[in-house]
């Protein structure tokens, strides 16, 4: 009977942990979808339009581009392709300094999007921020030409930096797009920890001072 009573509070205990994982990842994923649906009510991009398109790096110590660059990545380059057809020209900008390693987070993302992505288009680098806030800011000279402005990264994060800009640049507000940043499916082990801290972000921002610096 003990013995039973052990192997019946294994499986429970089993049974509780794979419910939380699970719940854990579906709500990830209804976070991102709602950053995705959130999304929608910006401008489309139209026949003729220059767009640029801004990936913003992630803190990287490596020599490659690490999963969440490699993630931002393939959504500036999806993004990219999905507006090239109406689009007159579309550049990607790769935007992030050296902040955790020597290399450039641009530089580690521009590597990555000329070879397993495949993007052939024009791909700008802008080697010097440390934050989203100085992202969204030192890309102010490329973007501020283009008629579709569009940020890439996960959808929370790609949120804040709209946001960032019609702080910085409200004359530029009404030219955001939104980019092609939600797959069901990909990245879900991650999307819990980006939902949480992308909310806890947003709630934040929106409740503090009008000029953040992270």
């Amino acid at each position: 009977m003990v013995g039973t009573a052990r192997v019946s509070t294994a499986v429970l205990a089993a049974a509780l942990v794979g419910a939380a994982v699970v719940g854990a990842l579906t709500w990830g994923e209804v976070v991102h979808a709602s950053a995705a649906r959130r999304a929608r009510t910006l401008p489309q991009v139209e026949r003729g339009d220059d767009v640029v398109i801004v990936v913003l790096g992630f803190r990287d110590g490596g020599r490659r581009a690490n999963i969440v660059n490699r993630w931002r990545a393939r959504i500036a380059v999806r993004t990219a392709r999905r507006v090239a057809p109406s689009a007159r020209a579309v550049t990607i900008v790769c935007s992030g300094g050296a902040v955790r390693g020597r290399t450039p987070e641009a530089t580690l993302l521009r590597q990555y999007i000329l070879g397993s992505p495949g993007w052939t288009g024009s791909v700008l680098v802008e080697q010097t921020s440390t934050s989203t806030w100085e992202n969204v800011r030192n890309v102010q000279p490329v973007i501020e030409q283009a008629d579709r402005i569009i940020f890439a990264s996960n959808g929370l994060h790609a949120e804040k930096a709209r946001e960032y800009l019609r702080r910085q640049r409200p004359d530029l507000s009404s030219r955001l797009a939104r980019a092609v940043d939600y797959v069901p499916g990909e990245m879900t082990v991650l999307k819990p920890l980006f939902a949480a801290v992308g909310l806890r972000k947003l709630r934040t921002l929106r409740s503090g001072p009008p000029s953040p610096p992270t």
